[in-house]
């Protein structure tokens, strides 16, 4: 049960890529009990060596190897962290029963805007906050993850408001080195990075690129400006809470992204890696076509992209 900051906590990262490994790392530095559920040579390379952490903003640390990838090992845990890429979420959350006792919360830190309700509708609503990371991280070798970017968390419950839950596990956070914040409307924040990585993503993987080029290029900017604006359409014909500044604000964290960075769907796409296609534009154009509103700029990206994705999908699953 999350009670007093003070107190040290039983933390499971499902998904212990560059979030997961980052923000996990910064707890598991802090003393708490963090298990990172992982598999393959990565698992293998923390179980014997520790998650080395290597952070533009923290320096390059090692936390211990307690790594598994069989939930059923664990004890019920006060907070897990939920940071796998959404593809992966049908199989991951099969995996979260083992971890979740009366007080345990699950929070998401993924791209996306539908993942709390997939956990909600696995483990029940009281146990999920959703949140969402701003950094660019990703698994380098086995054992070693990266962290670029801000280096910013944002969190709070799936409804309006401020819980008490909430504040005690921003102090832990907090003490444990993470910038973050806690949004009493965390549903409309998630809606304003939603829109936004879904069309600047979208963008740059279609036109590989850089962020500097796309942005600079009036007609290529003008496209990830109707993308954004069809996406929080899309919010509000859902009856969410979009907040009035959110167009501002994706076109301003498109132009604070650094110049010569690009979107990580975009180097998953160059580095025929799986793609999360289907949860950034493909989600954009499935409520668009659920609610009869016109998108022309995202079903043109979801066009564009989805043979390449399929191709990705057809050679992994091959493999």
């Amino acid at each position: 049960m999350v009670t007093r900051a003070s107190e040290h906590i039983k933390v499971a990262v499902i998904g212990a890529g560059g979030v997961g490994g980052y923000f996990g790392g910064l707890l598991a530095r802090a003393e708490h009990e963090v298990t990172f559920i992982a598999r393959g040579a990565h698992l293998q390379a923390i179980k014997e060596n520790g998650l080395r952490v290597e952070s533009q903003l923290d320096g390059t640390f090692t936390v211990p190897g307690n790594a598994t990838d069989d939930t059923t090992e664990c004890e019920e845990q006060d907070l897990v962290l939920f940071t796998v890429k959404m593809f992966h979420n049908p199989d991951a959350i099969r995996h979260l029963a083992p971890l979740v006792g009366p007080d345990t919360v699950v929070l998401t830190l993924q791209n996306g805007i539908d993942n709390g309700d997939m956990l909600a509708e696995a483990v029940g609503d009281a146990h999920v906050m959703i949140g969402s990371a701003y950094m660019e991280g990703r698994i380098s070798e086995p054992g070693v993850v990266t962290q670029a970017g801000p280096g910013l968390a944002a969190f709070g419950e799936m409804k309006i408001g401020i819980t008490r839950r909430g504040e005690n596990l921003l102090q832990r956070f907090q003490e444990a080195g993470w910038r973050v914040n806690l949004h009493e409307n965390m549903l409309g924040m998630l809606w304003k990075k939603f829109a936004y990585i879904a069309g600047s993503a979208a963008v740059c993987a279609a036109a590989n690129c850089v962020y500097e080029e796309m942005r600079t290029k009036p007609e290529t900017r003008q496209l990830i400006h109707h993308a954004i604006e069809e996406a929080l359409a899309v919010g509000r014909a859902r009856g969410a809470p979009i907040m009035s500044d959110s167009l501002a604000w994706a076109m301003d964290s498109l132009d604070r992204f650094p110049g010569q960075g690009r979107a990580s769907m975009a180097k998953d796409f160059t580095d025929q890696r799986p793609v999360e296609l289907e949860g950034l534009t493909g989600t954009v154009v499935r409520m668009a076509r659920e609610l009869d509103i016109p998108t022309p700029a995202n079903d043109f990206l979801y066009a564009i992209l989805k043979p390449g994705a399929a191709r990705i999908e057809a050679l992994n699953n091959a493999g």
